[in-house]
């Protein structure tokens, strides 16, 4: 059953690949189509043909691999004496069909987004509503009912842009000494304490729960603490209570070290708070270890250690939520892009076709711990990453991609005279090589990372 399950998915996965790839051909196909210009064949997939037929002037076919398309134009990379060619056509429209395989992608974006918010019975919002006990930032300035609008200077629209801003949230080393951290520890002490008393002594759920509320009440009145002595003393009470509620007298209260440095992810973030904007400078968030592995390598990660308000379902808040999350995306995508320019994001971060293939199975068996339906909605969701990303980067004015063919559009337009065909053919080509070249080496660090167990989300 699970192997049919898995291959539901791959096809479901394939499937919308295609969709992509296919959407992205159909906007030239439809605007050449508009626009007078012979398009000679529309294929979906690469490769031998699976099955095809004419009609009219043009060929449509279905290929044998469903990793791509094309939409073959009369004239488009090559001479023709043909009146509807390509490169007969008056320039604006040449532009429009150039482009228009973008904008597809950044509409199936959209409609991919509605589809994904649509189902959900609320969303989350950017205003805090309460810590986690383990909490960094409640003892570091940030409050409840603070709206978050910046993150170390990206703006914040709602929780999927306050996820993606974490990926900018720098490590640093800070005062080991200083109370915001000695609460922290304080903090951590007493939710160790917690989990060690609900594995040890599976206590029923009622008591669970008296538990987990004197923990949660024990780590606020801590970060509440006005210095060191204070939270040492409200983590001694709230652990004696821990204890003293399941009837266990044999117990050593914890201690807390205190070093010189210690290793926290820092950001500068701005909050409204009581109408007014606030900036909370070296705010630090939760930092932990995902395993021994990175905690030998000292490789700490950071996670949001905060609850957000939720935003209630209603027509309006669905129309907004949809177009702002697409929206997310594309800032997501430009934004990953500068960072890449700034040497924020290296190498590694990159990924090709098998990158893009082990985030999708990834993605796919996390949601399958739940259900088949949040498998495919994780799918999907990879999904309207892809096809905003693809929109965009398509976009940019570098040979080959389409961007690079609009900008030599917009040169013929503004000096009303087209490059010459020889040196259009030697850009694109150059610019053809380079992508491949980069997209090969992408693949080969793709696979080997994947071999030596390197390659996660």
């Amino acid at each position: 059953m699970q192997i049919l399950v898995t291959i539901a998915l791959v096809v479901i996965a394939v499937l919308l690949f295609e969709l992509i790839i296919g959407l992205h051909e159909f906007g030239h196909f439809i605007t050449a189509k508009l626009s007078g210009i012979k398009v000679n064949e529309f294929a979906l997939g690469m490769g031998p043909k699976l099955f095809s037929f004419k009609k009219g002037e043009t060929q449509y076919s279905l290929r044998l691999f469903p990793i791509g398309g094309f939409c073959a134009m009369e004239g488009e990379d090559e001479d023709s004496p043909e009146p509807r060619s390509f490169n007969n056509a008056k320039v604006w429209k040449r532009m429009i069909v150039i482009i228009a395989g973008a904008v597809m992608n950044i509409i199936l974006g959209i409609i991919f987004s509605f589809i994904m918010v649509i189902p959900q019975e609320a969303y989350s919002s950017t205003t805090v509503e309460q810590f986690d006990p383990r909490s960094y930032s409640a003892n570091c300035g940030l409050q409840i009912g603070d709206k978050i609008v910046k993150v170390n200077g990206y703006d914040i629209y709602n929780s999927k842009d306050l996820s993606f801003s974490f990926a900018g949230v720098n490590c640093e080393n800070v005062d080991g000494k200083s109370v915001s951290v000695y609460k922290q520890d304080c903090a951590n002490a007493i939710c160790t304490e917690y989990s060690k008393i609900a594995t040890d002594k599976k206590p029923d759920d009622d008591t669970l729960l008296k538990l987990y509320n004197i923990t949660t009440d024990g780590c606020t009145a801590v970060n509440n603490s006005a210095d060191k002595t204070e939270a040492k003393k409200v983590m001694d009470d709230t652990v004696k209570k821990l204890y003293d509620t399941i009837g266990v007298t044999d117990y050593t209260l914890p201690t807390i070290t205190e070093k010189d440095t210690r290793q926290r992810y820092t950001a500068a973030v701005t909050v409204i708070r009581d109408g007014k904007e606030v900036e909370l400078n070296d705010v630090q968030f939760f930092t932990y270890y995902k395993n021994e592995e990175d905690k030998e390598a000292d490789k700490p990660s950071v996670s949001l250690d905060f609850y957000v308000e939720p935003i209630d379902k209603t027509f309006t808040s669905v129309i907004k939520q949809g177009f702002s999350e697409s929206l997310s995306v594309g800032r997501m995508v430009w934004q990953s892009l500068v960072w890449i320019a700034q040497g924020r994001f290296g190498f590694k971060d990159m990924s090709g076709p098998v990158g893009i293939a082990s985030a999708v199975t990834q993605v796919a068996s996390q949601g399958l711990e739940t259900n088949f339906g949040s498998a495919v909605f994780n799918i999907l969701n990879v999904m309207t990453l892809i096809t905003i990303n693809l929109g965009i980067f398509n976009m940019l004015p570098f040979p080959a991609l389409d961007g690079g063919r609009f900008l030599l559009l917009l040169i013929e337009w503004i000096f009303r005279k087209p490059i010459p065909r020889k040196v259009e053919k030697y850009i694109n080509a150059a610019g053809f090589i380079i992508l491949m070249g980069f997209m090969v080496v992408v693949t080969c660090k793709d696979i080997w990372q994947l071999f030596t167990g390197q390659l996660s989300m």
